[in-house]
C-alpha cells in the first residue's frame, strides 16, 4: 500500500508541475499586455514590464514565477486591487467558495445517494421513474434557472431568505446559493448510484446472497453499496472540485465574493489580471489533483484488487 501511494503522489507532483509550466507559457505567449488599457506612456510601461520581471525570457520568467511559489507566495496583481498581493485576496475568496460549496457537497451527496438508493430499490415501480424524472431534470436545468426560481420563491413571493449574499448572515443566506449548486450534483449521483446499484443487484452473488436469506439493509450495506461505490465515488470526486471553487454565474449573481467572482473580475475588468488568472488556475488544478489522488488511495482501500493490479502492471 506504502508503494502504492507514493507513486500516485510522485505521478501527482509530477502532473501538477506539467500544469503549471503549460499554464504559465499560454499566459506568457497570449497577445495584448497587463498594462495596455491604462494611461500610461510607453516609457512607464517599460519601466512596469522591467519591475515585473517580463522582459527576462520566457523560462527565466518560470524560474522566478517556481521560486515565488516555493515562498508561498502568488506575487502582486496587476489590475485588481491596485496591485496588493494576491494570496490575502485569493485566500478569502477560496475560503466563502469552501463554506458554501462545503453545504452544496453534503446536500448534493446525501440527497444524490438517498433518491439514487430509493429509486434502486423500488426499479420498474412509479418511485423509480419518478425519481429518474428528477434526475434527469436536474441535469438539463442550468443551475443559474433554479436559482431563478429559488429567489422568486423564497426571496419575492415568500420574503424569507435574502435576495443576495450577506456575510452578516453567512449561513443564513448561504443556503439558496448552495442549494443552487447543488442542483446537477443531486441528479449526477443520484442517476450514478441507481444505475450502479441496479446492476450490482442484478450479479449472481448478490442473487446467491439473497437465496441464503440475506435481505434488507445488511444485505444492500455488505454487497451493493460496498460494490457500487467506486463508480459513485469516481462521479463525486470532480463535482466537489467544482462546488469548492465556486461557480462563476451564481457568484457573480449572488454578490458573492468568491473564487468564481474573482476569476471573472479578473478577466472580465478593465484590464486582465494574468496573475490572478495564473494564481486561480494553479489553485484549481492543484485542487483537482489532490482530489484525484486522494480517490485513487480510496480506490486502493475500497478495493485491494486495483492494487494487485497496479503492482502487476
Amino acid at each position: 500500500m506504502k508503494k502504492y501511494i507514493a507513486k500516485r503522489i510522485l505521478m501527482s507532483l509530477l502532473t501538477l508541475f506539467l500544469i503549471i509550466f503549460v499554464l504559465f507559457l499560454l499566459i506568457r505567449i497570449m497577445p495584448g499586455d497587463p498594462f495596455s488599457v491604462e494611461r500610461m506612456s510607453a516609457e512607464m510601461i517599460l519601466q512596469k514590464r522591467e519591475e515585473l520581471g517580463l522582459n527576462k525570457p520566457v523560462l527565466v520568467q518560470f524560474v522566478d514565477y517556481l521560486k515565488l511559489l516555493a515562498s508561498g507566495s502568488f506575487g502582486n496583481g496587476t489590475a485588481l486591487y491596485n496591485g496588493a498581493p494576491i494570496k490575502p485576496i485569493l485566500m478569502k475568496c477560496l475560503e466563502t467558495s469552501f463554506k458554501i460549496g462545503g453545504l452544496s457537497i453534503i446536500f448534493g451527496s446525501v440527497v444524490g445517494l438517498l433518491i439514487g438508493i430509493v429509486a434502486a430499490l423500488n426499479r420498474g415501480k412509479f418511485l423509480d421513474g419518478l425519481c429518474t424524472v428528477v434526475s434527469i431534470l436536474g441535469v438539463c436545468i442550468p443551475s443559474y434557472v433554479f436559482m431563478i426560481f429559488l429567489q422568486y420563491s423564497f426571496a419575492h413571493k415568500i420574503p424569507f431568505f435574502p435576495y443576495f449574499f450577506d456575510p452578516s448572515q453567512y449561513l443564513f443566506s448561504s443556503i439558496m446559493p448552495a442549494l443552487s449548486l447543488s442542483l446537477f450534483s443531486i441528479s449526477t449521483i443520484a442517476r450514478f448510484t441507481r444505475n450502479e446499484m441496479v446492476e450490482v443487484m442484478n450479479s449472481d452473488y448478490v442473487k446467491l446472497a439473497e437465496a441464503k436469506g440475506l435481505y434488507g439493509f445488511q444485505l444492500i450495506r455488505t454487497h451493493v453499496l460496498r460494490n457500487a461505490l467506486i463508480p459513485i465515488v469516481t462521479v463525486i470526486a470532480p463535482l466537489v472540485v467544482d462546488l469548492l471553487t465556486g461557480a462563476m454565474v451564481i457568484e457573480k449573481i449572488y454578490g458573492i465574493s468568491g473564487a468564481g467572482k474573482l476569476m471573472v473580475d479578473a478577466i472580465s475588468g478593465q484590464g486582465i489580471d494574468y496573475n490572478y488568472v495564473l494564481a486561480l488556475g494553479i489553485v484549481f488544478s492543484s485542487m483537482y489533483i489532490a482530489v484525484m489522488l486522494l480517490l485513487d488511495i480510496l480506490y486502493g482501500i475500497i478495493d485491494p484488487r486495483i492494487r494487485l493490479t497496479t503492482k502487476e502492471g
